[in-house]
């Protein structure tokens, strides 16, 4: 369908409207046409926007600004906690939904969603009141809603809401990697298209507007592919902006990453250009790459925090206790960065502790000490946030005994900073996710991200390394396969491994 085709849908009478729209095809830029269009001609209320990532959030409120007082952009999670939060008494969540949302890092958000959407089946009044406010809901993403997020829309949608629904079912990569998952989300999108009117966009405008229409076009193939079940294939005759390069990871270690000299110097010079998103598999791949280029390449953290949510829950269960807190503190740095440990300075801090700063001591002893009579002083997050700030101080002014330790996560260490600031680490981690949320930071010339991280990111270049077994041959495997594929818009670089490669690639 034409992109003037789609944009009359939209524009429609229709109450149900599906578009499925593939990775840089126009999705962002129709669906916040749209909200500006119909904001201005609404009687009464607010346009909803609602997204699953927080990149994207950033992409719609930069699009509509114009029309911001009319239009509402929010994450479904989000919304389901501030109606959570309203109904709190009647579903016995604390009146702060959000932060008690935030225990076993996150995963209470799953538990708001099933309690908002329960309560919307029940009270479908609830649901007729909030479409008072919002009589029309776009839904980004809407691939990576869970079931009981699905339930939130649909209910919006019999209490009165006109509802358009944005979706790559491609691009499912948050919602369960089991192909039973897989499968209930696939005929669900399929239920869905039945029941409104679909469309379908199909212009790749990310690679016609300034980058490489051969590589976009090879991309949409790469899609068409993977969604019939079959490899990708790259034609010996290589699409312009699209490379391969063969080489194998000589690391010894699982956290390692190492080339030969010859490999190292061709990957080297597309690695360290300017503009380029380094793509990979996991956490550790991140760390190893980063490490790989002497932390030249910095790391994408994008919104979550995953080991800052792990020392929240650490200073929770620690209730006073000082040991407790400062040996949360060693595991929180020494997740987001290398160079600090338990043998190489949290045993120190820990005796510290036990003897209560007692004795005379100099040098790197010395600096620990101070740490450890912050943490006696205030055995709680205040103590923690204040040791930190210590420790920074003995890295940036590389102290003897500090100037090994390197951070890589640093806004993650910066936060933990901030949680001084709150009563309690709780409120400190609702209220830095929620900063986060309406902060959008551009993308630094040069950063290795996980493909979850960047999805939602585009740039001028993108290397996926290595493309190895970890791309499995499933529906989870596909769908990672295309986000990394379709993030550059003007090259894209394949590491391939001489053997062990991706089975969804079939090199010609």
């Amino acid at each position: 369908m034409s992109d003037d085709d789609v944009a009359h849908l939209l524009r429609s009478d229709e109450t149900l409207v599906i578009i499925e729209a593939p990775a840089g095809c126009g999705k962002t830029f129709q669906g916040a046409s749209y909200a500006k269009d119909v904001a201005a001609t609404l009687e009464r209320g607010r346009l909803l926007v609602l997204a699953h990532t927080h990149a994207a959030c950033g992409e719609f409120r930069k699009r509509t600004q114009g029309a911001s007082n009319r239009v509402e952009v929010k994450t479904v999670a989000s919304l389901a906690t501030e109606i959570v939060s309203v109904y709190h008494k009647a579903l016995d969540v604390p009146p702060h939904a959000e932060t008690w949302a935030w225990k076993d890092n996150g995963e209470g958000f799953n538990e708001i969603a099933q309690k908002c959407a329960d309560l919307l089946t029940r009270h479908p009044m609830i649901g007729r009141a909030l479409v008072c406010r919002y009589p029309v809901v776009i839904c980004d993403e809407h691939q990576d809603c869970t079931p009981h997020q699905h339930a939130i829309l649909m209910a919006l949608h019999r209490g009165g809401a006109k509802l358009r629904i944005f979706g790559d079912p491609l691009q499912r990569i948050f919602s369960g990697t089991s192909p039973k998952v897989a499968r209930v989300d696939a005929e669900r999108w399929e239920s869905l298209k039945a029941e409104g009117k679909h469309a379908t966009l199909e212009v790749p405008h990310r690679w016609k507007q300034g980058g490489s229409l051969e590589l976009g076009e090879w991309i949409l193939q790469a899609r068409a592919a993977l969604l019939n079940n079959q490899p990708v294939v790259v034609p010996a005759k290589r699409p312009a902006g699209l490379q391969v390069i063969v080489a194998d990871n000589r690391g010894q270690a699982r956290k390692q990453f190492a080339l030969d000299a010859a490999h190292r110097k061709t990957v080297d010079a597309v690695m360290l250009r300017d503009e380029m998103l380094v793509l990979t598999s996991s956490n550790i791949l991140v760390d190893a790459l980063s490490a790989y280029t002497n932390r030249r390449i910095g790391i994408w953290e994008g919104h979550t925090r995953e080991m800052l949510g792990i020392l929240v829950e650490a200073l929770q269960a620690a209730n006073g206790n000082a040991e407790a807190v400062a040996s949360a503190l060693v595991a929180f740095v020494s997740g987001v960065g290398t160079g600090f440990s338990m043998s190489s300075h949290g045993n120190r801090l820990l005796q510290e502790i036990k003897e209560g700063c007692c004795k005379t001591t100099k040098g790197k002893p010395a600096c620990i000490q101070e740490m450890a009579k912050l943490i006696l002083a205030e055995p709680s997050h205040v103590g923690a946030a204040r040791a930190l700030k210590l420790l920074g101080g003995y890295i940036a002014n590389k102290i003897a005994g500090f100037d090994a330790i390197k951070i890589d996560y640093r806004s993650e260490f910066g936060d933990a900073l901030r949680l001084e600031s709150f009563a309690t680490p709780e409120d400190g981690l609702s209220e830095l996710a929620r900063r986060r949320a309406h902060f959008w930071r551009a993308l630094p010339p040069r950063v290795v991200s996980t493909i979850h991280k960047a999805k939602g990111l585009e740039c001028p270049h993108a290397m996926l390394i290595p493309c190895d077994k970890s791309f499995a041959d499933t529906a989870y495997g596909r769908c990672r396969l295309y986000v990394a594929l379709s993030r550059a818009s003007n090259s894209l670089t394949l590491v391939v491994p001489s053997f062990g490669g991706s089975p969804l690639l079939k090199l010609e």
